[in-house]
């Protein structure tokens, strides 16, 4: 699970995973979603788009971006995350341009792109090799970036504070933090602050650092064995109960729970 600023160490990861809500977020890579069942909505800093079976859609490096799922049934999609560095010809592109709308509707969707995304998810990123990779990432470009309208991104504005506060969060999330601390370590006031966290992210300071601490345990509960109560701590939470209450309302089991259905569901 992708979340807050992150360095990635390899330069290309995919998988195809049920859809969840993962919080505004951003990356120095270059994202991709193919929709392969059901609905999604992938929200571009301000603005919310929405996606249904067969879309493709492509948010560029360092964008503010986040996913919500509204229907009950599952949603399933091909997520990319490409380095710039595979980009080739399209690096400049990627670097100081952004898509107006970022979704392809499925009409417009050339075959060459799930093409490219079936095979990579295929040879698996540990077994694919960086000729493949570059070559693959290009033909999602070449077959994609044309369709898309793009504006230069330093045209953009309002984004330092918006910036800002996805950094600090995803640096401080699991510390004990509030907006006042975090307003006073920023040199923004709390008022400013509170209207990125309500306009731009439709969500308030303390569930937006909820569903941060929600998705680190996410990956930890997915990806290693550590006890629940230690990854809870690790997570940012200040107590297993308050974590078990937060993790059940939101995926309506508890973490010792959702353990076992992945252990079950594992090949």
């Amino acid at each position: 699970m992708h979340f807050f600023y992150e360095t990635k160490e390899h330069s290309m990861e995919i998988e195809k995973k049920t859809s969840v809500h993962v919080p505004p977020h951003l990356h120095r890579s270059l994202e991709c979603i193919f929709v392969t069942n059901g609905t999604l909505e992938l929200g571009v800093g301000t603005e919310l788009f929405h996606m249904n079976t067969g879309d493709f859609g492509i948010v560029f490096p360092d964008q503010i971006h986040h996913y919500q799922v509204f229907e009950t049934a599952p949603c399933q999609a091909v997520y990319l995350l490409a380095a710039p560095s595979l980009s080739g010809p399209f690096s400049d592109q990627l670097q100081n341009f952004v898509p107006d709308h970022p979704v392809l509707a499925a009409a417009d969707v050339h075959p060459d792109i799930p093409y490219a995304l079936h095979s990579l998810l295929n040879l698996g990123t540990p077994a694919c090799s960086s000729v493949l990779c570059q070559s693959y990432t290009q033909i999602i470009l070449s077959r994609s970036l044309p369709l898309f309208s793009l504006n230069p991104k330093k045209d953009l504005t309002g984004q330092d504070i918006v910036f800002d506060t996805v950094s600090y969060m995803a640096g401080h999330f699991t510390e004990e933090i509030s907006l006042s601390r975090m307003a006073r370590d920023l040199g923004y006031s709390p008022f400013a602050l509170s209207r990125v966290f309500s306009s731009t992210f439709h969500t308030n300071f303390n569930q937006y650092l909820n569903d941060l601490r929600l998705n680190r345990a996410l990956d930890l509960l997915e990806t290693t064995t550590l006890p629940v109560t230690e990854l809870a701590m690790n997570s940012g939470f200040t107590s297993l109960r308050t974590f078990n209450r937060t993790f059940k309302e939101r995926f309506h089991m508890s973490p010792r729970e959702y353990r076992k259905q992945q252990t079950v569901s594992s090949p």
